[in-house]
């Protein structure tokens, strides 16, 4: 009878021990989970901040080319053919670079100043083309686009600092 009681009262203080062990388990892998969630959410910041940052320089690097310039002041020259149409075709590759990063701005950045500013750097951008009557109207549409890039890239800048 004795020994039943012995091991009654045992087995009475073995359970808080179990259930503690238990549920120090359960509580640790909680913490756990919450820890693995945290990291991928940082992880996924990371990576979109990386793609904005991305789409934004590479958009800036494609417009600030000068192959349109030079283009322009080609025809204005009267430079041979020879030559105009090796600078429409950079011309033509500054416009194919512009298209990558301006599609990946759209995706990742929904900010309207930042997507404004964008549509205007590549449209003046594009202006510089058809800007080619005078020395003067090629030379104010360069003043343009460059202070356009300047715009973007401040808009751009803001934009990221404030999402970081």
């Amino acid at each position: 009878m004795r020994r039943k009681r012995h091991l009654i009262a045992r087995a009475r203080h073995r359970r808080p021990r179990i259930v503690d062990t238990l549920l120090g388990s359960i509580v640790s892998g909680r913490f756990q989970e919450r820890a693995a969630e945290w990291s991928v959410r940082v992880t996924h910041g990371e990576a979109i901040r990386r793609d904005r940052l991305e789409a934004v320089t590479a958009l800036a690097c494609a417009v600030s080319g000068r192959a349109m310039w030079m283009r322009g002041e080609a025809v204005l020259e009267q430079a041979g053919p020879e030559r105009i149409e090796a600078l429409r075709g950079e011309s033509h590759m500054t416009r194919s670079a512009v298209t990558r990063p301006l599609a990946a701005l759209r995706v990742f950045i929904e900010d309207q100043a930042v997507r404004a500013t964008a549509d205007e750097i590549v449209t003046l951008t594009y202006a510089l083309r058809d800007a080619c009557a005078t020395t003067e109207a090629l030379t104010a549409a360069r003043e343009a686009a460059k202070d356009a890039h300047d715009r973007f890239v401040d808009v751009a800048a803001s934009y990221l600092s404030r999402t970081a």
